[in-house]
């Protein structure tokens, strides 16, 4: 055990960074953007403040049609339009824009899934004093659905681990591309094993974590 990590554990904690760092910026950004998107849907769907259903139904054919597509097709698809933005189409750099595509789509999903779970009754009783559309937004619909927003962010989070690992077939690192290169090209199964414990111990921790934060806002 001590000679495996003497040959590889520098490799596996260099492929846990760069999986950590691909997930931390692609998470933040398509919250950025998937947050909004949610939030639009709910204010334009039918029964919403802003009702409007073309601007909805457009908006909900979007993210369907995206949230359709394979992770691993779609990082494929899109390779010219990564090139265009990004310059490239491999390494860390080549692989944000198609993670973010992938995942801000369903964050906005289950952000709509979040905002609709909140009382109704407490909207109307906000909207009834004459309240602005954006601080309902701010300070009703978000504060009360805080705990289920990081439920569903968690979730996310560990949807993009699994995205992220597939990011080796374009050499972007991380677990899945030395799990790829090492563990299954160059037949060293130890290695494989160790990769998935680690992302094993990735995921249980996020989702731990995630948990207790979600129980806490609730009681907050």
């Amino acid at each position: 055990m001590l000679q495996f990590w003497a040959d590889w554990g520098d490799l596996i904690w260099t492929g846990t960074i760069q999986t950590l760092t691909m997930t931390g910026i692609a998470l933040v950004i398509s919250t950025f953007i998937g947050l909004p998107l949610g939030t639009l849907l709910v204010l334009t769907r039918p029964s919403g403040r802003l009702a409007n259903r073309y601007v909805y139904g457009a908006l909900s054919s979007v993210i369907n049609v995206v949230r359709s597509i394979p992770f691993i097709i779609l990082l494929f698809f899109i390779l010219p339009f990564t090139r265009f933005i990004m310059g490239t189409t491999i390494g860390v750099q080549g692989v944000l824009l198609p993670l973010i595509v992938f995942t801000a789509p369903y964050i906005a999903r289950l952000m709509e899934s979040a905002l609709l779970e909140v009382d109704r009754g407490v909207v109307e009783a906000y909207e009834a004093m004459g309240i602005s559309t954006r601080k309902i937004i701010w300070y009703v619909l978000i504060r009360e659905a805080r705990s289920s927003i990081v439920l569903g962010l968690t979730i996310a989070t560990i949807g993009l681990i699994g995205a992220t690992a597939m990011a080796g077939l374009v050499g972007a690192g991380g677990l899945g591309d030395i799990a790829y290169q090492y563990g299954h090209l160059r037949f060293e199964p130890e290695v494989m094993y160790v990769t998935i414990f680690v992302l094993i111990l990735l995921v249980q921790s996020i989702q731990s974590f995630g948990n207790r934060l979600a129980a806490r806002l609730k009681k907050a």
